[in-house]
């Protein structure tokens, strides 16, 4: 059930007035034992995971693995272990719907229309996500506003239909430049590839590089249009989300 909109305006106001730091223990504290930061271990993820394990911050953290990253993402995944002590947990799509899926349409039925590309989304990353979200009650990521035009209008406090439960996006207001500097004065590990022109990172056959300014988004399912660019993950009732959903 959607929290009633004066609750979800004190929700944003506080976000809104506090540091990384303080904003993610309050919300950690505000949800006990069910909040959870769902990490693609992109710059803005890593800088978030940093937050939460170097202050050791009671926040779970997962990341999906579709079975399809590169292995530079694989190796920061023990990189972060090796670093803070601490285990990402990881979820992974239903075997016998991969299985299904692959021996329907082959391995790489996603280059063939939006529809397959959704099909594979759907079952390697939206499925786990749900799994994972299940019985929690706050949901954080690491989106940020100017990361495509979708998401200029987000509030950083959010309802989410489709999971019923709070989002929260503490980086929303943050550029990329802040990221970066952050990420390199605490000496966070991160993936290499944002070196080599990947400024979003996702599965290997579905990300390349982009050239001097192409949209940062360019480089994530490249052969598609711009608006078709969603994996599912952030999109309720087969809409990208834009506005607050509350309680009338």
């Amino acid at each position: 059930m959607a929290p009633e909109k004066d609750l979800l305006q004190k929700y944003n106001d506080l976000a809104e007035s506090k540091t990384l730091d303080e904003s993610l223990a309050y919300f950690a504290g505000e949800f006990a034992g069910k909040a959870v930061f769902s990490s693609s271990l992109g710059f803005e993820d890593q800088a978030l995971t940093h937050a939460i394990y170097s202050k050791k911050i009671p926040i779970s953290v997962f990341t999906l693995d579709t079975g399809r990253l590169f292995q530079e993402t694989y190796a920061l995944i023990e990189k972060v272990r090796e670093v803070y002590g601490e285990a990402i947990r990881i979820y992974f799509p239903d075997t016998k719907s991969v299985e299904a899926l692959v021996n329907a349409k082959g391995a790489s039925s996603f280059y063939q229309s939006v529809e397959n590309r959704k099909e594979c989304c759907a079952i390697r990353k939206v499925e786990p996500l749900k799994r994972a979200l299940a019985g929690q009650k706050l949901w954080i990521t690491g989106i940020r506003a100017d990361q495509s035009g979708t998401r200029k209008d987000l509030p950083m406090v959010e309802w989410d239909e489709s999971h019923q439960l709070l989002k929260f996006h503490p980086l929303l207001h943050w550029s990329l430049a802040q990221v970066k500097d952050y990420v390199q004065q605490n000496a966070v590990p991160y993936n290499p590839l944002h070196d080599k022109g990947f400024p979003s990172i996702g599965c290997a056959p579905c990300t390349r590089a982009i050239a001097e300014g192409e949209d940062v988004r360019a480089g994530r399912w490249w052969w598609e249009q711009p608006e078709q660019k969603e994996c599912g993950i952030h999109i309720q009732d087969g809409k990208i989300v834009r506005k607050n959903k509350v309680a009338p």
